[in-house]
């Protein structure tokens, strides 16, 4: 009679662990879905911001080249000559720039929303790839507005501006206005970048304690089974 209550016991035990460690699994699914949705969002949210700046500036740099280097071919005028040659040069770096150094927001939201989370395993791995989609954004945002390259574009600015001076021997109001020219140009496309995805990243990872290690984050069960006389005992500890 003993034995036949332990067993009942020890069943009534088995399933409500069963169906304890179901909805543990059920939350650990939806964390994280949420967690994918969250950083989806994110993405796809900055996605216009994003494409209207570099779209923007691809386009002013692209239409300076152009319309410069028309004038340069067209124009008799040595000076004008020289002025266009130099902004030409300077505006081609600026579409190179764009074009070697995107923000990817757009495209990276689209391909997250592209990878499959059938299964828990799939989930997992979507949550790490969104989660380095996210953080290799926001680190492109914050070395876009870092001193190196206010201090690189200055030093490209100057090095203009020299030229003007020294290498075709204008005036030096010429060179300094060069040099101001092109400064205000390029330190108001560095101010007016976004940084959405950086400030998205931070309130991330303040939400989501271990966003950087999503399989830290998600609590695993440890299971003890212990014998004693008459019996068996399932302990399951989350």
């Amino acid at each position: 009679m003993k034995n036949t209550i332990n067993g009942k016991l020890i069943s009534v035990l088995f399933v409500f662990q069963t169906i304890t460690i179901s909805a543990q699994e059920s939350t650990q699914d939806s964390l994280v879905h949420e967690r994918i949705q969250c950083i989806q969002n994110m993405l796809s949210q900055s996605k216009p911001i994003v494409n209207r700046w570099w779209y923007g500036w691809l386009g002013v740099y692209s239409a300076a080249t152009i319309g410069q280097g028309t004038v340069f071919l067209l124009s008799n005028d040595i000076c004008t000559k020289q002025d266009m040659a130099l902004g030409s040069a300077t505006t081609l770096i600026g579409v190179v720039g764009q074009l070697f150094m995107p923000l990817n927001t757009g495209r990276d939201a689209e391909m997250l929303a592209k990878l499959s989370e059938n299964s828990a395993d799939e989930q997992l791995i979507k949550l790490s790839k969104a989660e380095e989609l996210l953080k290799s954004n926001a680190m492109k945002e914050k070395v876009g507005r870092s001193w190196q390259i206010h201090a690189l574009n200055e030093a490209a600015n100057l090095s203009n501006g020299l030229i003007m001076w020294l290498g075709y021997k204008r005036s030096v109001w010429d060179g300094l206005s060069n040099f101001l020219l092109n400064s205000i140009v390029t330190e108001t496309q560095i101010w007016t970048q976004p940084t959405q995805s950086l400030k998205d990243y931070r309130n991330y990872c303040k939400k989501y304690k271990y966003a950087t290690n999503s399989r830290a984050s998600i609590i695993q069960p440890e299971y003890y089974l212990k014998t004693y006389p008459g019996g068996i005992a399932l302990t399951i500890i989350f």
